[in-house]
């Protein structure tokens, strides 16, 4: 294993997520979600609680990074896939890709009705 250079944390209350997609819809899923990622979601029976999953994993991740949302971070270069396992897993893209490169993204999800929390570290390679 390597060195932690970073963790971060996000809870999202799934029902402001639910109204924020109602409010802005596809505007809000393009600014913020890979094209996979809204397919996996709407594939969903509850697909507000999938996005909330996914917002909750990126903002953990800026949090990781220590740059917030310095204008380099951009929402689609951090995207969430499920391994078949149903095991979430982080793809880079972009600059977040270039400054993680020599970096292992973990993440971890859990999710109630109402809540979404996302855990992520990250982990220098040697």
């Amino acid at each position: 294993m390597g060195a932690i250079q970073g963790i971060g944390v996000d809870i999202v209350d799934v029902k402001r997520m639910k109204e924020a997609l109602d409010a802005q819809g596809n505007a809000l899923m393009k600014k913020m979600f890979t094209e996979r990622e809204v397919a996996y979601c709407k594939s969903k029976k509850n697909s507000h609680e999938h996005f909330a999953a996914r917002f909750a994993a990126k903002e953990a991740v800026s949090k990781a990074m220590k740059t917030g949302w310095s204008g380099k971070f951009r929402w689609k270069d951090v995207e969430v896939v499920n391994e078949r396992s149903g095991e979430p897993r982080i793809i880079l893209y972009g600059h977040v890709a270039t400054i993680l490169k020599k970096s292992s993204v973990h993440l971890s999800l859990s999710h109630t009705k109402t809540t979404v929390v996302a855990f992520v570290v990250i982990e220098k390679n040697k």
